[in-house]
């Protein structure tokens, strides 16, 4: 029976549909370290992680007989993609299915900081009655600035429009622009007009620093300012200085640049004695029905690839979309992308006489994936022969 293991308090539908589909399935609600995932990975065949596990190089050479990699998140820089390639280990996420419950978290931020809750609240806990219209305004007629026109980005444009609200963003990649909303030309254009800002880049390595004390520095004076979407991005120190200058109004913060590894472990950072701020354990996808879509969204991503060899949406190796088999049997090729591995595959199939019911091949980068259905089981000597073939990476009898 193959062996799942899945971390980080997955959505427990995910556990019980891997059960459904035949594997023993183990669970547990924190991260583990890089030496513990190892240990712990001793005859797993499925790996869920969320974004606290870092499956490493490391990782990956001590357990290279893994199979798949679920994330059951939006991101997958937590997962070294190329070594897990290079391993015929496919990595599967979920880019779309807390997109929702993330949108919605920044609509509530931007509205409790521009009526001020967050100090209001903390004033009225320390018995302090300070009704005033001081510093709170409307979020209709202002001008909301979305760095990173994604998914997210692009959602939260829709809503935030529906506000009332001016929308402007600012992305690398040319994106279609929704409703009203219009694109700058630079950064700075964008924060230099903006009374909120929200960034929404991701966790490629080139992000670090990305937002700090120079773009703080063009922002509007009394603007408020958003992150929920990697830690690392933002310097959070700038952003206390602003805010204690007074040139920010208020921010709202998700992620650290350091978080702990499960929940109720202690957690400190300076910004927790700001006034109007709004701070949270990076819980903006973290809804119930979000968690659940995850959930259910990566574990028939893995379930497809063990029954049908499909690689659909996997994220570091070629994407093939597969249906149930048609011949006998399933044979899963991954190979380095070099020319001439197709014939191979034929030519030791043919010097079986083994006939080919279909077959696919898809290639992508420096690796290629070629899925063969055969109306006869192959000999193992033949099986072997292809597990051996010039480039091989993995090869594996999908029934």
């Amino acid at each position: 029976m193959p062996k799942a293991l899945l971390l980080e308090n997955i959505h427990p539908f995910a556990a019980e549909s891997l059960r459904n589909h035949g594997f023993e399935v183990e669970t547990m609600k924190g991260a583990l370290s890089e030496d513990e995932l190892i240990d712990a990975l001793d005859g797993v065949d499925l790996l869920g992680v969320r974004s606290k596990t870092n499956v490493t190089a490391k990782v990956v050479a001590a357990r290279p007989n893994l199979t798949a990699v679920g994330c059951f998140c939006i991101g997958t820089n937590q997962v070294d993609l190329t070594a897990a390639g290079k391993q015929g280990i496919a990595v599967f996420n979920a880019p779309y299915s807390n997109t929702r419950s993330v949108v919605e978290l920044v609509i509530c931020d931007i509205i409790c900081l521009m009526r001020r809750i967050p100090a209001h609240t903390h004033h009225i806990k320390q018995g302090m009655w300070d009704k005033s219209a001081s510093g709170s305004h409307e979020v209709r007629g202002k001008t909301l600035g979305i760095i990173g026109y994604g998914n997210i980005g692009s959602q939260l444009s829709v809503l935030a429009e529906a506000l009332g609200m001016r929308v402007v963003f600012y992305d690398l990649e040319e994106k279609l622009a929704l409703g009203n909303a219009a694109r700058c030309n630079t950064l700075n254009e964008l924060l230099e007009q903006s009374d909120a800002v929200t960034l929404h880049v991701d966790g490629r390595k080139s992000n670090t620093g990305f937002f700090g004390e120079d773009q703080f520095a063009h922002m509007k004076q009394g603007a408020i300012f958003i992150n929920l979407s990697r830690g690392f991005v933002a310097d959070l120190d700038a952003l206390k200085r602003h805010l204690d200058s007074g040139h920010l109004a208020g921010a709202a913060v998700d992620v650290f640049p350091v978080e702990p590894k499960k929940s109720g472990d202690p957690f400190h950072t300076p910004l927790a004695g700001e006034d109007n701020m709004i701070l949270t354990p990076h819980i903006g996808g973290s809804t119930l029905e979000a968690q659940e879509a995850i959930g259910h969204f990566v574990a028939q991503r893995l379930e497809d690839y063990v029954e049908k060899g499909s690689t659909s949406l996997s994220v570091n190796v070629p994407q093939l979309n597969l249906g149930p088999h048609t011949g006998v049997a399933r044979i899963a090729h991954l190979h380095e992308n070099l020319p001439g591995v197709l014939a191979r595959v034929n030519h030791v199939l043919g010097d079986e006489n083994i006939n080919i019911s279909a077959q696919s091949l898809a290639t992508e980068g420096e690796l290629g994936y070629v899925v063969t259905d055969v109306a006869t089981m192959p000999s193992d000597a033949t099986l072997d022969k292809l597990a051996h073939l010039d480039g091989t990476i993995r090869m594996r009898i999908v029934r």
